[in-house]
């Protein structure tokens, strides 16, 4: 399952650096020229019009594409068939390249239906005419090119202006088929208002009929809403409690009687009149707190019977943001503070055993920086020197940089104790070694009789060695 997650993000990230680097850059429009969707870079083709934003490509083509395109655009709406146009000559910030145009009515897949795809392609190189002729003959060949040139960009010109006269019709058209289309409801109007004058008595029974059905028909329809409100309300089982300016009931949820003494007879009522189980004497103070500064006030309660509720104290707004009362809304948060409390016990345990461990690790340190025996701490692992206390530092004569991160068998004057590793070992299997009268030697010389104990211990899961360093006095 992993492997088949990795190969489809590989391939995901191949796809979009293809559609970065190498596909051309293309954009999608609708039938009416609208840009839905741009891929790559097409600033070469395609620039903004001065004046108000227009996302439309009739009025984003650069010179040259605003002469061809919009007709291959008209041939590919009317048919699903490919319209290619090759070296185009487009104009891009006062220089001109050359283009490939590809148009195609999308038919598939659905949500794309009837959307137009426009690929640019650059053509790198257009490739020149080869002639044999003599300069008198080309000066002619060109002559006649220009005037044709000039001929197709007057009969673009007429085409266009044909295009925007054909639009103007077209509006006009539409304005004027408008106006026919009111003046036939008009008469329309006019003579539905005849009938009904000619048959007055039975328009007017009609007439209240309607207004009869149409009174039943809001009637069912506010039922419903209130219905559906209702069911609502209660499926979010949070109680809810609706008061007018006057704190007075105006509505309620089911889950609201779990906490006040509910009934519907109460609707009308003042709230401040409940027995509720909630230990929450401010709620009449804070209630109209928030009518008068519009102030939403939040707060934790605990009910009699150990439950905890989120009780939230906003404003009722209407659709016309007129305040016509306020909203309380009781979230039944009891597992959430009873995982707080036992959070906030376990933290200040947490805090007890930290401090009682503070004051037993200065103790320890006191003792073992104070103490007339002399100490070495090794992990019981590597048997290096982790620690050792200032008296055995005095009795030795060494430094405390001579003991630390050594092995206790590299040290000259413990070689007698562990004479290697394989002895170590055993210290470690046996967890307890003594020695009676071991000699040691001092940086000075000196020679010393000392007992040596060393013990294995476990501190925080880890097994360290402490090594007991006490001076005999010479036997005579």
């Amino acid at each position: 399952m992993i492997e088949q997650i990795a190969v489809e993000s590989i391939q995901m990230l191949t796809d979009q650096v293809l559609l970065q680097r190498f596909s051309p850059a293309s954009v999608l429009v609708n039938d009416r020229g609208d840009i839905i969707y741009i891929t790559g870079h097409t600033g070469k083709y395609l620039e903004p019009a001065a004046g108000r934003a227009n996302m439309n490509i009739y009025s984003m083509m650069r010179e040259g594409l605003n002469q061809v395109l919009p007709g291959a655009l008209r041939k590919a709406s009317q048919s699903l068939d490919t319209v290619v146009m090759h070296n185009i000559k487009t104009g891009t910030n006062g220089g001109s390249h050359y283009v490939d145009i590809t148009v195609q009515r999308l038919d598939k897949p659905k949500a794309l239906h009837g959307l137009i795809l426009i690929l640019f392609a650059d053509v790198l190189k257009v490739p020149d005419s080869e002639t044999a002729d003599p300069k008198r003959e080309k000066t002619e060949s060109t002559k006649a090119m220009n005037d044709l040139e000039l001929a197709l960009q007057r009969s673009i010109e007429d085409l266009q202006s044909t295009r925007e006269e054909m639009q103007t019709s077209q509006e006009e058209l539409k304005s004027t088929n408008e106006e026919l289309q009111s003046s036939n409801e008009e008469l329309q109007s006019t003579n539905e208002e005849l009938t009904t004058s000619k048959e007055e008595m039975q328009s007017l029974n009609e007439e209240l009929q309607t207004v009869n059905v149409e009174l039943q028909s809001k009637v069912y329809d506010f039922l419903q809403a209130n219905d559906d409100m209702k069911n609502l309300l209660n499926s979010t089982e949070i109680a809810s409690l609706f008061l007018d300016k006057e704190l007075n009931i105006r509505r309620f949820t089911d889950e609201t009687t779990h906490i006040f003494k509910l009934r519907i007879s109460d609707i009308g009522r003042p709230f401040t009149d409940l027995v509720s189980d909630l230990k929450y004497t401010e709620i009449e103070t804070h209630a109209r707190k928030v009518l008068k500064t519009l102030i939403t006030v939040e707060s934790q309660i605990e009910s009699t019977d150990g439950r905890w509720f989120n009780v939230r104290i906003m404003p009722y707004r209407t659709l016309t943001d007129f305040i016509d009362g306020l909203v309380i809304t009781f979230t039944n948060v009891t597992d959430f503070k009873k995982l707080e409390l036992k959070l906030q016990e376990a933290y200040d345990n947490f805090l007890l055993k930290e401090k009682a461990l503070i004051i037993s690790e200065t103790r320890y340190r006191r003792l073992f920086e104070t103490s007339k025996d002399g100490i070495l701490i090794l992990d019981a692992e590597t048997g290096k020197i982790t620690e050792v206390n200032p008296h055995l530092i005095e009795m030795l004569g060494y430094s405390h940089k001579q003991f630390i991160e050594k092995a206790i068998w590299e040290i000259g004057f413990f070689k007698d104790v562990v004479a290697n590793k394989e002895k170590f070992i055993e210290l470690q299997l046996k967890e307890f070694v003594r020695y009676e009268n071991l000699p040691l030697e001092t940086s000075d010389g000196r020679k010393i009789n000392v007992e040596f104990i060393s013990s294995v211990y476990t501190v925080e899961n880890m097994k360290v060695i402490q090594c007991q360093i006490r001076e005999r006095l010479a036997r005579k």
